[in-house]
């Protein structure tokens, strides 16, 4: 996918604080004065050295306003503004930490929400380490963009305005030189850099997520990787990531070096270039003595906005990358659109018809028709890869079909809405995913607020209740990070007590007992044959013993079902 400009990143992010711009412009104006204040204390000081050279007779000095105001005034007032700028720095520094910690929270939601939209067609097989690292440090890294990048842009502008004007008072050469000082070292300087560093900065938001998934991925496998005597190879390929992050981080540091440098060059070429230029027109009587010695201190001590604006170039090729890692995740569009606005619908039953579908190139269903009637269980049968789980997933629908229609009560799943369906079924994968939680807060995913009793009743129609009651802390028990402290088995009985107390009509179950023994197998299944009074059951399994329960039963072969 084509890049972003660098001025198109910031323009989107920036759009996002339209809701906090009153509090950007306080941000802005406490900045703008408080530079100032900073920048007046030299002048102020410069004031009380003309009036020392005044006393002392050593040099020609006109009548200006610093010799009609007394050196104890111009000391009261740097010490105000001293302080002063304490005050208005530690404000500004406020506002925009404020608008960032804000805006940081309003994006996080912003991405969440786009993810809860992609799911699960466009996550399925995702870089799970490069989706963490966008939603902790790229998303993190954005701080910098709204607490350190907005307001001294427009801080910088506006202070550099107020001292061309300040010194070009003295002469219009002076203003002149002074603007293209400002211009050169905020504008020129950090555009260069940061062009010449924007890949550089995308290449490590990217690497640095590489590792992230590495490391995720290392982590979940440490087991298998002991066992096989894998650690060796593994610690080279971190080796690896890590010299090749070490390297990029080289690069930019190397860039860092150079771009200080030239800003600080130019500064003091510039202040040169003020000070000769200044010497020369009062040695040809065109400024005066204090206009000389103001001008150029004026100039010497006003480089702090454009300096601050030069050294964001070295961390904004970071944040410009990051911006533009989150942005393209939030423009990202589903596969799978949710459906609103549709009739309600209640659950009756079922069909598949010459349904088709597959994953890009790779065919997975073939011209597929299914009758599911109410209070029926279906059973489908088949060999590893024939399409049963992909037609559970077009039932959810999950994914669209490519051709043929999906119904339930009579309607095409097109036209009802995705929380109507949600509503109307459970579905039961081949492996459930546990959240390090509680095992009755993770049974409690299937319908949140349930009570302790239904928790309970659903756990037995799981066959999971006794297991859980010879545990210290009962239903209170972790279950560790993904599930790690239980069985498969035991695993597979929480995800179907989710299934039983969500209690929706259209039961859909994805080789639910292939962990299990058959006395847990035995349980489940008479469980589900209660359940049939009231629900449609649809039951994927390999084994022709779990078919035995089944009203109907379809065979899957090379995507066809008979």
């Amino acid at each position: 996918m084509k890049r972003r400009s660098g001025i198109k990143i910031m323009g989107r992010l920036i759009g996002l604080v339209r809701p906090l711009i009153h509090i950007m412009a306080a941000a802005i104006l406490l900045g703008v004065i408080g530079y100032l204040c900073a920048i007046f204390l030299t002048i102020l000081a410069g004031g009380v050295l003309i009036h020392g050279i005044s006393a002392a007779g050593t040099a020609a000095v006109s009548e200006s306003i610093f010799l009609k105001t007394s050196v104890t005034v111009l000391l009261a007032v740097m010490v105000t503004a001293a302080i002063a700028r304490g005050i208005l720095h530690y404000g500004e520094q406020a506002c925009n930490h404020f608008i960032a910690f804000k805006l940081l929270a309003l994006i996080r939601h912003k991405v969440f929400k786009v993810l809860r939209t992609l799911a699960p067609a466009k996550l399925e097989g995702r870089d799970k380490g490069n989706l963490i690292a966008i939603l902790t440090s790229d998303i993190e890294l954005l701080e910098v963009f709204y607490a350190h990048t907005i307001s001294p842009i427009a801080i910088a502008v506006l202070t550099c305005t107020v001292m061309v004007v300040f010194i070009g008072q003295f002469h219009l050469l002076a203003g002149i030189l002074a603007a293209a000082a400002y211009i050169t070292v905020g504008a020129v300087i950090p555009l260069i850099n940061g062009k010449r560093g924007g890949s550089e900065g995308m290449a490590f938001r990217n690497a640095f997520g590489d590792m992230n998934s590495f490391v995720l991925d290392a982590l979940r496998g440490l087991d298998e990787t002991i066992q096989y005597g894998c650690g060796e190879k593994q610690n080279e390929t971190m080796r690896e990531k890590s010299e090749e992050l070490g390297k990029i981080q080289k690069q930019l540091n190397c860039m860092e070096r150079r771009q200080r440098s030239a800003t600080n060059l130019c500064i003091w070429a510039f202040s040169f270039a003020m000070l000769f230029m200044m010497s020369g027109l009062y040695a040809g009587g065109y400024v005066s003595f204090d206009g000389m010695l103001i001008s150029v201190i004026a100039m010497m001590g006003s480089f702090g906005p454009t300096a601050a604006l030069s050294g964001l170039s070295n961390n904004l090729n970071q944040t410009l990358a990051s911006g533009e890692r989150v942005l393209s995740l939030l423009d990202e569009k589903p596969q799978v659109e949710d459906i609103t606005g549709k009739a309600p619908a209640v659950f009756t039953e079922a069909q598949a018809k010459h349904v088709s579908f597959a994953y890009d190139d790779e065919q997975i269903l073939d011209d597929v028709s299914l009758q599911m009637p109410h209070g029926k269980i279906i059973g489908i049968h088949g060999r590893s890869g024939s399409g049963k789980s992909t037609l559970l997933k077009l039932l959810m629908r999950f994914w669209n079909t490519d051709r043929g229609e999906i119904c339930i009560s009579g309607r095409n799943i097109q036209e009802i809405n995705t929380s109507d369906l949600r509503d109307m079924e459970s579905y039961v994968t081949q492996e459930t995913y546990l959240f390090h939680d509680s095992i009755a807060g993770n049974i409690a995913v299937g319908r949140p607020g349930a009570s302790e009793e239904e928790i309970i009743e659903a756990a037995k129609k799981a066959s999971l209740h006794d297991f859980v009651m010879s545990l210290p802390d009962g239903y209170h028990t972790p279950v560790g990070e993904l599930g790690s402290t239980l069985s498969g088995g035991e695993r597979q009985r929480i995800g179907i007590a989710r299934a039983f107390l969500h209690d929706a009509p259209f039961l859909l179950l994805d080789e639910p007992t292939s962990n299990l023994d058959a006395l847990n197998e035995g349980i489940i299944l008479k469980s589900l044959m209660e359940a049939k009074k009231d629900q449609t059951v649809i039951l994927v399994s390999h084994r022709k013993s779990t078919m035995n329960i089944a009203d109907i039963v379809y065979t899957m072969a090379d995507g066809r079902s008979s």
